[in-house]
């Protein structure tokens, strides 16, 4: 099933944020700051603390070992499953009908 499959990647990379010293989220949005300095990494928070937190994730420093540690927990296409439905997906599909 891809719930468990995908809270088990989650477990994986909580290992490694444990390791850091920081939260699962934290290290998930100092890897994708860390792809190159054309990606930014967009957060939404509903609570303060949480937005707090994710702005924690500024001072986190990944080096390369600790990269390389995230790679192996959550290798790149691991994640199972859609984001969304195929029917949710259509209407999310800002290119199809749109006019040029």
């Amino acid at each position: 099933m891809c719930v468990e499959h995908n809270l088990a990647l989650v477990d994986a990379l909580r290992k490694v944020a444990d390791a850091k010293g920081v939260s699962v989220a934290q290290i998930a949005i100092a890897w994708v700051a860390a792809q190159g300095a054309d990606i930014v990494p967009l957060v939404g928070a509903r609570r303060r603390d949480r937005l707090t937190e994710a702005l924690g994730a500024l001072d986190v420093i990944l080096s390369a070992d600790v990269l390389a540690a995230i790679e192996r927990a959550v290798p790149k296409g691991a994640a199972a499953g859609e984001r969304y439905a195929a029917a949710q997906m259509a209407h999310l599909d800002s290119e199809k009908g749109a006019a040029h």
